[in-house]
């Protein structure tokens, strides 16, 4: 048999070497351009709240622009369930492709010191990418109330032990948990009821079934222009955008007070960075549209993003926070 047109041993097993060799260092590069193709197809966004409320109005606002500007859908899926479970078990179990992200909220870190098996760790499962937007809640009352500021309500509350009632949303909710903040700042002695709806809770202060509720500004917006509810104050350390001449509560009498909502996207942890850093830029991109920043207004938020890191910090600093507030206030863990 003639072998001088074989390739020797020698040769084959260095070409095959240099194959494998070739295969493998491109493979950074593979990612990146991989990366940089990202989205070529849909992308889930999973959201734990359902339809109407306040988070998913503000991620789809966001999600239809982020789909014009990156030629793919962001399609929203509303899980709703106690402390976020389905929808960030949903995203990890969609996968690291970049192709399903989850909506994050203040209620996550809320979630987190509430749980006593969350089911999913928001901190090490999942990477930030950008915030959405920040809002406060309103410190209400009913349009017909004695309480004409908040220093009323809390020169009461001192002189009357037990005798006042503040009306949030579900026990743990950030709103339920605001109140029980407000009442260990103000070193004041009152009773938090909690109803199963924002609607029950304005028709509970309008009625003057309580003297005081907390909830966000687009839930009480209506009833505020038409004089049905009262503006006292608003939880964030900073005037709020949308109440700029109303009193934030630490302006009003309880120093140091500060309770401030967010928005935000996660992806599961190993997501490649690649894909954070351009979903990261497209967010900041479509938060910067004058008519995205005019709509989210109208709901009582600041439309703003983040660097990952800068979310990063937030969650954990407010996990820290509401698991404090948590086992100060004496709920029992779910």
């Amino acid at each position: 048999m003639d072998q001088t047109n074989l390739p020797s041993r020698r040769g084959f097993l260095g070409g095959a070497a240099a194959l494998l060799l070739g295969s493998a260092l491109p493979l950074p590069a593979l990612a990146q351009a991989t990366a940089q193709a990202w989205p070529t197809k849909p992308v889930r966004v999973l959201v734990p709240f359902g339809a109407g409320g306040i988070a998913d109005i503000t991620v789809r606002i966001v999600a239809e622009r982020l789909g014009e500007k990156l030629g793919q859908r962001f399609v929203i899926e509303n899980q709703p369930s106690p402390g976020g479970i389905n929808a960030a078990r949903a995203a990890l179990q969609g996968g690291t492709d970049g192709y399903s992200i989850a909506l994050f909220s203040n209620g996550t870190a809320v979630a987190a010191g509430l749980f006593k098996n969350l089911r999913y760790d928001p901190v090490k499962e999942f990477a930030p990418v950008s915030a959405l937007g920040y809002f406060d809640f309103v410190f209400a009352t009913g349009g017909e109330s004695r309480f004409k500021t908040l220093g009323d309500l809390l020169a009461e509350a001192r002189a009357k032990p037990g005798a006042l009632n503040i009306g949030t949303i579900a026990s743990g909710s950030t709103q339920n948990l605001s109140g029980e903040l407000f009442k260990s700042s103000a070193n004041i002695d009152a009773r938090i009821v909690p109803y199963r709806t924002t609607p029950d809770v304005i028709l509970a202060a309008m009625r003057g079934d309580v003297d005081l509720i907390v909830d966000s500004y687009a839930s009480m917006k209506a009833n505020l222009e038409d004089g049905k509810l009262r503006t006292l104050a608003t939880s964030s350390i900073n005037r709020s955008v949308s109440l700029p001449n109303a009193p934030t509560v630490a302006e009003a009498g309880v120093p140091g007070f500060d309770v401030t909502s967010w928005n935000a996207i996660f992806a599961p942890a190993g997501t490649p960075q690649p894909i954070i850093d351009a979903l990261n830029k497209a967010i900041l991109d479509v938060l910067a549209m004058p008519e995205t920043k005019k709509q989210l207004l109208d709901l009582g938020i600041e439309a703003k993003g983040s660097t990952p890191e800068e979310l990063g910090d937030k969650l954990k600093a407010d996990i820290v926070k509401w698991t404090a507030i948590i086992d100060k206030s004496g709920i029992e863990k779910q």
